[in-house]
């Protein structure tokens, strides 16, 4: 499955398609979330919360349809 299929997927609400974007954009979310050296939770959680209404946004999968 393609990521754009991933995608109209999540759009639907697919609890699969949505987990699997969130695994596949895990490690940078990870990532971006230590400060100063330190795993900061809530920031790792506030980023999950923004993917998954960034996904729900009506404009984002016309943006990937070039």
């Amino acid at each position: 499955m393609n990521f754009r299929m991933l995608l109209q997927l999540a759009k639907e609400d697919a609890p699969y398609a949505i987990n699997k974007i969130l695994a596949l954009y895990r490690p940078l979310m990870i990532k971006e979330s230590i400060i100063d050296g330190v795993f900061d939770e809530d920031l790792y959680q506030e980023f999950s919360v923004l993917l998954i209404y960034s996904i729900r946004r009506k404009n984002i999968y016309a943006k990937c349809n070039d």
